[in-house]
């Protein structure tokens, strides 16, 4: 069976009593935020990956990569200090040539709608379109907003030159038209998300 379709199963299985289980890619105790973001995300058809520590994120991605058949040549991370943050290889490729996989991270996360923002500190003034087809964003629960407007806030708070090229990724699924302003010139995308709980290290 495919290893994402265990996560991503819309029956959620019951306990003795008829309850809910919890899913263990959940978090344990969510916001109101979360919640709101993830059930969009995956509505969106994204597929999403929680983690509370580094190694659970590390082996998360290697399953990626591993369920995709993709070799360190075929996935593309341009931003070194994402190899350091979180202990990546550096032998993944620095070239958009032939490579079949995009990993970088967010500016944040959307909770109103599901949708990522990037802006030129993930992608430069590149096209969305001009990467490969899937992406892999690896981001952490501080990047949660409830809006695209609190999100461009926070960007222009927090920069002392404000980032160019700023996009939102909400069409991960073909069959979906996405109307929203800051995502037009993009393509949809195989998009994962791998979440990093604050606080874990």
């Amino acid at each position: 069976m495919n290893f994402f379709n265990n996560f991503f199963k819309k029956n959620t299985p019951k306990n003795e009593k008829g309850e809910k289980k919890q899913s263990k890619f959940l978090p344990k105790k969510k916001a109101v935020i979360e919640e709101r973001f993830i059930l969009k995300f995956i509505d969106n058809g994204g597929k999403f990956i929680y983690c509370e520590t580094i190694e659970e994120l590390q082996e998360n991605f290697n399953l990626i990569l591993d369920e995709n058949e993709w070799t360190s040549e075929d996935v593309l991370i341009i931003n070194s200090d994402l190899k350091k943050r979180y202990n990546l290889s550096n032998l993944f490729s620095s070239s958009l040539e032939e490579t079949k996989c995009f990993v970088t991270d967010c500016e944040n996360l959307i909770a109103s709608d599901g949708s990522v923002l990037i802006s030129s500190n993930q992608i430069h003034e590149k096209k969305l379109s001009e990467f490969p087809e899937s992406l892999i964003i690896i981001s952490d629960t501080r990047k949660l907003k409830n809006s695209i407007s609190e999100g461009l806030s926070e960007i222009k708070s927090n920069s002392e030159s404000i980032p160019t090229n700023i996009t939102t990724i909400k069409n991960f699924n073909k069959t979906k038209e996405d109307k929203n302003f800051l995502s037009y010139g993009t393509s949809s995308k195989n998009l994962y998300l791998i979440l990093l709980e604050k606080g874990f290290k």
